[in-house]
């Protein structure tokens, strides 16, 4: 495909995009078909030559859409909901185009500085706290830039330049954020973060004991009612993991928490990391961040708060009571692919 196609068959699929979104409600949600019904369908190998766009999408229409469960239907509601809008798309188009990679400044500067921008500003949104999203920051640490009057120029949704204080702008906040692909793997880096911390703690106080030992002597925790992912990650981690149960109304408390670390520690264990979730994808509880916080902090632990589901709706004011105790955590993520208009992957660390 050259460019030329390329501009043709490009408008075409923009064209077919528009319409599948304005008649996907004459879609059924999801699919009448059985497991294995791709198979038999397409060839055992890959094709040997490359095949022209026109089959290419014939056997999407024939054979991939019919096995489609439709996220984006009015009437689905399974799951969990997954957000998408033109400009999502268009934006996702144009990443795609550019084809660059961020993992490094260097590697792509614009990139880089953008991704930290931009999550600036949705941590504000949020009204996260100091901790976790700086309020404005020299450009040379964070890159975000300031103003011939010293201001920092990214949007303050809280307050108006007439009435910010003069000591918030030479704050130096340890918060920031990072996108990921997935509440999974931002539960995995904070993991991996807490553990090497405690590690080399660890190490420090014993030297001459090995790692392997004091890795065994790791132990972190969530409720019974936290995503799979927290659990998949303390295997993936090789640290002891303990399951607690919530209360009445489906919330990790402080007590239970307690009692565990106690019973843990008298075991020669090291309780290192705690994960807590806002808005639990079975029945969207919430666990009590100011109890377990102020544990965490006292017995210095790592405290992750996995807010995949409803962090979203913390941009609400009227509904950030939900939030009392952020101020607390050291690590938290959110999928703005949820309840905000982006098309997934979209998770923010």
């Amino acid at each position: 495909m050259n460019s030329d196609e390329f501009r043709i068959r490009g408008k075409e699929l923009i064209d077919y995009i528009a319409d599948y979104m304005e008649n996907i409600h004459e879609h059924r949600v999801t699919p009448n078909v059985e497991p294995g019904y791709l198979k038999p369908l397409l060839p055992l190998d890959a094709p040997q030559k490359g095949e022209e766009w026109e089959i290419i999408f014939k056997d999407f229409q024939d054979k991939i859409l019919p096995g489609v469960t439709h996220w984006q239907h009015p009437r689905f509601h399974a799951y969990f909901p997954a957000g998408n809008s033109y400009p999502s798309i268009l934006g996702e188009l144009l990443s795609s185009g550019l084809g660059v990679l961020g993992f490094s400044w260097a590697a792509s500067p614009s990139c880089t500085e953008l991704e930290t921008i931009v999550l600036d500003w949705l941590g504000k949104m949020l009204n996260l706290p100091k901790s976790l999203v700086p309020t404005c920051t020299d450009e040379k640490e964070v890159l975000t830039e300031r103003d011939l009057n010293g201001n920092c120029n990214v949007p303050n949704f809280n307050k108006t330049e007439d009435n910010r204080d003069d000591d918030e702008i030479d704050q130096r906040p340890e918060g920031g954020g990072v996108i990921l692909g997935s509440a999974s793997e931002c539960v995995l880096v904070s993991l991996l973060s807490a553990r090497s911390s405690m590690l080399r703690k660890l190490k420090s106080e014993n030297p001459f004991t090995e790692d392997g030992v004091l890795l065994s002597k790791l132990v972190m925790y969530t409720s019974k009612l936290a995503h799979s992912c927290v659990e998949k990650a303390g295997m993936m981690a090789m640290v002891k993991i303990r399951i607690l149960e919530p209360d009445e109304n489906y919330s990790l408390r402080g007590e239970t928490l307690e009692k565990a670390l106690i019973e843990d520690q008298s075991n020669g264990l090291v309780p290192f990391f705690v994960s807590c979730t806002l808005g639990t994808t079975s029945c969207c509880s919430f666990d009590n961040l100011i109890e377990i916080g102020q544990i965490c902090n006292r017995e210095n632990i790592h405290l992750h708060v996995d807010a995949a589901y409803a962090g979203s709706a913390l941009v609400c004011e009227e509904l950030r009571f939900f939030s009392s105790g952020l101020e607390l955590v050291d690590s938290f993520n959110f999928n703005p692919n949820k309840w905000m208009l982006m098309n997934f992957d979209c998770s923010c660390l």
